[in-house]
C-alpha cells in the first residue's frame, strides 16, 4: 500500500528506492533459506558420520575380545560371565548397527555386513582358542607377543570405510 502511494506521489514512476525495498528482503529470505539448508545438510552429515563411527567401534571392540579373554584375571565364574556378557552385548550392538544402516544408508549396509561376518569368523575362532588357554598371571605375560590375525577383517573394514566416505 505504501509503495503504491509512493509511486503515485512520484508521478506514477517506479524508483530505485522502491526496487531496493523489494529486493533487499527477498535477498535476505534467500540467504536465510540457504543457511538453513546448508546447516541441515551439515547436521545430517555429522549424524551419519557419528553413526558410521559407532558401527565401526562395535566391530573393533568385538575384534579385541580374544585379547580380553586371554588376559582375563582368572577363570572364575564371575569373570567368565562378565566376558560372555560383553561378547553378547557387542553382538547385539553390531546387529543393531546392521539394521540401522539398512534403514539409513543402504549402500553401506552390505559392506558393513561383510565386515561383521569377517570379524565374527576371525575373532570367534580366536575367542574359542583364548578360552582354552590358561589366564595370564604375570605382568610379562600380558604382552602376548603375537597379534591375532585380522587380515579378512582389515580388508573388509577398508572396503566399508571407503563406501562410508562416499556416503558422507
Amino acid at each position: 500500500m505504501e509503495l503504491v502511494a509512493a509511486a503515485e506521489a512520484t508521478g506514477g514512476s517506479w524508483t530505485w528506492a522502491q526496487t531496493a525495498a523489494l529486493i533487499v528482503p527477498c535477498i535476505a529470505l534467500v540467504g536465510a533459506f540457504l543457511t538453513y539448508v546448508l546447516n541441515q545438510r551439515a547436521a545430517r552429515r555429522e549424524r551419519r558420520a557419528q553413526t558410521f563411527a559407532e558401527a565401526l567401534t562395535a566391530v573393533e571392540e568385538y575384534l579385541e575380545m580374544p585379547y580380553r579373554i586371554r588376559r582375563r584375571p582368572d577363570s572364575s565364574a564371575a569373570v567368565r560371565q562378565q566376558l560372555t556378557d560383553e561378547v553378547s552385548g557387542l553382538l547385539a550392538r553390531m546387529a543393531f548397527h546392521q539394521a540401522w544402516l539398512q534403514i539409513e544408508a543402504s549402500a553401506v549396509a552390505g559392506p558393513y555386513s561383510s565386515l561383521v561376518a569377517a570379524a565374527r569368523a576371525e575373532a570367534g575362532a580366536q575367542m574359542s582358542l583364548a578360552w582354552q588357554q590358561q589366564p595370564i598371571t604375570t605382568d610379562s605375560g600380558m604382552n602376548l607377543g603375537t597379534a591375532y590375525s585380522r587380515e579378512r577383517s582389515n580388508a573388509a573394514r577398508a572396503v566399508c570405510i571407503e563406501v562410508m566416505r562416499r556416503r558422507l
